[in-house]
């Protein structure tokens, strides 16, 4: 006997926001097109060893010339809002100074092609791509970074204004300081804990002063920024100090600056004189007043002894992603109704969820019934969420597309839309099917 579907019956509220996610390094390509600069990424992917099998984003899905086309896929689909962001380097080739007209140019017809289809743009400012010659003066470990991206983030509005629905300052910041600049497995590839501790802080900065600067303009569109947040759980009742200390590092170290305008107490004490000078005045300044909080969830972190396991304790037989990620639909649920209770906003919106699993196409067809039971379980959740009173607005699928996962180059595939990198072609998967008559169904 086959289980109900787990949204079977659902009805989420008559003005979500349905929509599926990109960033501009993972689709975009052309790197070297109309006046851009290398950003990190690109520096970082010519790295002998960096990126499995020596891949980078140089062509990606080509996203650049075939957008039309992507945003086709998403009409096709019902949806009534992608999410993307802007390659600071196409806008500001040498991060401070002239805007590249061509560049936003670019952003333009996506923003209009958008429109016309009936999809709202949301924009991410900053997800991951700083220009090269940033790094070169020290990236976000530099003191004069969160000027120049109030500055640029200035740029982006001035050409997209108000067409767009809400603008996002950064994407999951604190994979940018803790993998960019303390682990060394994102660009620009450094193992420096003090570095990466500035880094966080300058990027907490440059948030508030880019919300003031675009605040400053009486946008009507809403502004926020997007977190990667997960409930963190101990394994034993011995790991729930490390457990908690955990989430303060992860979670709250950034949750808190910007509801708070204060780092955690716990994990400042933990990190000792690695800590950065702070300008307390400039940090209550990051706690602006925000119309949302992105969330960007995946699965929850396991503590075990000095062990934080992305995946549940090896010893549990627990269904897991190509990524090794274990799916647990249900921390969804935990983590929206604790941000409600501990850093209300006015709304969330799901800004990224999703999986990557071994998708083969066969004979023009991609079966991912793994996937489509992922989607169908957190939305199920995310719906008890709201049903629990927590004000969640719209919900972005990761990923559109197929497309470049970093230091994975192209060897995990998230999206619901299969990519033949050799020849550009685009094939709806059984999720993107299955998630475009589900929104048929919401949308009447």
């Amino acid at each position: 006997m086959t289980s109900p579907e787990p949204t079977a019956g659902l009805t989420f509220p008559p003005d979500f926001r349905w929509g599926a996610a990109t960033s501009a390094y993972q689709i975009e390509g052309a790197v070297h097109a109309d006046g851009r600069s290398p950003s990190i990424w690109d520096t970082y992917a010519q790295i002998p060893g960096k990126i499995l099998g020596g891949e980078s984003g140089e062509v990606a899905c080509d996203h650049y010339h075939r957008w039309p086309q992507d945003l086709d896929l998403m009409a096709a689909m019902q949806l009534n809002a992608y999410r993307f962001s802007v390659a600071w380097p196409r806008v500001i080739p040498q991060g401070t100074g002239a805007a590249n007209v061509a560049g936003l140019d670019f952003y333009d017809r996506l923003v209009d092609g958008a429109l016309e289809r009936g999809l709202e743009p949301h924009v991410t400012l900053y997800h991951w791509d700083l220009p090269q010659v940033l790094e070169d003066q020290g990236g976000w470990a530099n003191p004069d970074i969160p000027q120049w991206f109030a500055e640029y983030a200035l740029a982006v509005y001035g050409r997209l204004g108000d067409r767009v629905a809400s603008y996002a300052t950064f994407n999951e910041p604190w994979c940018t300081a803790e993998l960019g600049y303390h682990a060394g497995r994102h660009a620009p590839g450094l193992r420096d804990l003090r570095t990466s501790l500035k880094a966080s802080y300058h990027i907490q900065l440059a948030h508030g002063q880019a919300i003031q600067a675009l605040r400053q303009q009486n946008t009507g569109a809403e502004l926020g920024t997007v977190l990667n947040l997960y409930p963190v759980d101990a394994a034993t009742e011995a790991d729930r100090e490390t457990a908690i200390l955990i989430d303060e590092k992860i979670n709250r170290w950034y949750l808190d600056p910007i509801f708070r305008g204060t780092f955690p107490e716990r994990a400042w004490a933990h990190y000792g004189d690695a800590v950065p000078d702070i300008d307390p005045s400039a940090l209550a300044a990051v706690c602006q007043p925000l119309d949302f909080l992105g969330v960007n969830y995946y699965f929850r972190q396991w503590v075990r002894g000095n062990e934080v396991l992305r995946s549940g304790p090896p010893d549990m037989a627990l269904e897991r992603t190509a990524m090794d990620w274990e799916i647990y639909p249900q921390g969804l649920h935990r983590l929206l109704t604790d941000l409600h209770r501990h850093y209300p906003a006015p709304k969330y919106l799901i800004t990224e969820n999703g999986a990557a699993f071994d998708d083969v196409l066969v004979g023009g067809q991609v079966h991912d019934p793994s996937r489509t039971r992922f989607m169908q379980s957190h939305l199920a959740e995310l719906h008890r969420a709201i049903q629990d009173g927590v004000p969640v607005s719209g919900y972005f699928a990761w990923s559109l597309l197929d497309n470049y996962e970093w230091a994975f180059g192209y060897s995990k595939r998230f999206g619901i839309v299969h990519v033949d990198y050799a020849t550009q072609t685009r094939t709806l998967k059984d999720s993107a099917k299955w998630y475009a008559n589900f929104v048929r169904s919401q949308r009447g």
